[in-house]
């Protein structure tokens, strides 16, 4: 049974993420819930008085054309402590000013969150409190498991919601719709009929300030570990008897725990790479080495590769593909999933037969089914043509279904504990391979579709 928050607290209200992702969030979510109540009381570092804070959320706010009776209410109510939330008497104080059921949401860097975690458990606190954290979850495996003990000590796992804003994209339930709402699809979603799967996510931006973060963590680990192989648990789950949490979950984490390294080979199975000066719409960007906070010595990569597969019977020899980077030439946010060719064509059909290729789009999110058909000259000769449809108009933000779930105590859309540290198992042999320099980091310059060298995907 779910329980409905309260009391919003953001620790690290004033940061980045706070105003530009969470916020707008919220108030996305309050317009479209005019009647929920809710406190909100943000604490951070910096010296804000009421007032200041509350310009910051009614900006956001107007970011997202929010409005309505929710949205009036918590402007009206908001609060601001500054506070450092790993002291025990300060953590006490700002809990005590909660009323209701509260929920945590830690928008700090890992080291803070998990040293605020370590202080809780001297804290009294509400039984029901709802703690909510960014990723990374951990740093490896060992990190996670600690994590997860840790968070254990506070509250059970339903009341820990591990944010992935992935997870909250319309594109997720769209999967679900098209693979379980269509026969046409669910008899052909295994390897049988399907060749290969890549799903890429690749930016136009670069660095964009992000060095602090960035710089520790890479494409590898800021895409890879936690959206994309959380994208790639949801395509290939086996089908849920219902989209409860429980139910859910655990299809996804059955999903990772048969998921390795393709061929158990590191080498042959991942490609790493990082950007050099280039120009993308006419927009200069220095090499990511003379980007500002940068450590080149670090060779973190901007542009990440890596092949895997599951041990089931419905995905056995299909090589799905996780890719994603920075400052490339177009951006590219797509799942796609490759068929295999037919197995007979008839004697006369002229041309080629190319196998047919299903795309999913993010954000906007759209399909497009491109098959061979009979084309409107000569009736023998095979032409390519393409379905096309969309999922509508996309403008419901990430973070709102996020918030949504937390404040409704609904852990459906949040990563488990189990599933946090199979990520980061899943990936340790390319981590470690790439530390130990045995996989060559590429160039490519900005602008680019990447290395030269590398064969494109999908």
């Amino acid at each position: 049974m779910t329980q409905r928050v309260d009391t919003l607290l953001i620790f690290g209200a004033s940061g980045d993420l706070t105003a530009r992702l969470l916020l707008p969030g919220l108030g996305q979510l309050l317009t479209a819930q005019p009647e929920r109540r809710l406190q909100l009381i943000g604490a951070g570092g910096v010296s804000w008085t009421d007032e200041q804070w509350r310009e910051v959320v009614r900006t956001s706010f107007g970011d997202c054309d929010a409005e309505g009776p929710a949205v009036e209410a918590v402007l009206a109510s908001t609060r601001y402590v500054e506070a450092d939330v790993t002291d025990h008497d300060q953590l006490e104080k700002l809990l005590g000013m909660a009323t209701g059921t509260p929920a945590i949401y830690f928008a700090l860097p890992p080291a803070v969150a998990a040293a605020v975690v370590t202080t809780l458990q001297t804290v009294d606190f509400p039984s029901d409190l709802i703690l909510a954290l960014e990723k990374p979850f951990g740093m490896d495996v060992p990190s996670a498991e600690k994590l997860n003990a840790e968070l254990a000590k506070l509250v059970p796992e339903n009341q820990v919601h591990r944010v992935d804003h992935f997870l909250g994209r319309s594109t997720v339930f769209n999967i679900l719709g098209l693979r379980f709402a269509n026969r046409i699809f669910e008899p052909v979603w295994n390897s049988d009929h399907i060749a290969s799967i890549d799903i890429v996510y690749d930016e136009q931006l670069g660095l964009e300030g992000r060095a602090g973060y960035y710089d520790k963590a890479g494409a590898l680990v800021d895409m890879i570990q936690s959206h994309l192989l959380q994208v790639m648990a949801v395509l290939a789950m086996e089908p849920p008897s219902t989209l409860g949490a429980d139910d859910l979950r655990d299809a996804k984490e059955i999903v990772l725990r048969a998921t390795n390294i393709r061929g158990g080979d590191p080498l042959a199975s991942s490609r790493r790479a990082r950007y050099t000066a280039g120009t993308i719409d006419g927009r200069q960007l220095p090499s990511y080495v003379d980007e500002k906070g940068v450590d080149p010595a670090r060779e973190t990569e901007t542009l990440a590769e890596v092949t895997l597969e599951i041990a089931t019977w419905r995905w056995s020899g299909v090589p799905i593909t996780l890719r994603s980077g920075k400052a490339l030439g177009e951006r590219r946010r797509e799942i796609v999933i490759t068929f295999k060719p037919a197995r007979h064509i008839p004697t006369g059909l002229i041309g080629v037969s190319s196998p047919t290729v299903l795309r999913l789009f993010v954000a906007p999110d759209a399909m497009s089914l491109e098959i061979d058909i009979n084309g409107p000259g000569d009736p023998y000769e095979l032409e390519r043509a393409s379905l096309d449809a969309t999922f509508g108009d996309g403008q419901l933000l990430a973070y709102r279904e996020v918030l949504a779930g937390i404040l409704d105590g609904d852990p459906s859309l949040s990563v488990r504990g189990d599933s946090a540290v199979e990520g980061w198992r899943i990936l340790a042999p390319v981590i470690e391979a790439w530390r130990a320099d045995r996989v060559p980091l590429d160039d490519y310059p900005a602008g680019s579709s990447g290395p030269e060298s590398w064969t494109p995907i999908g």
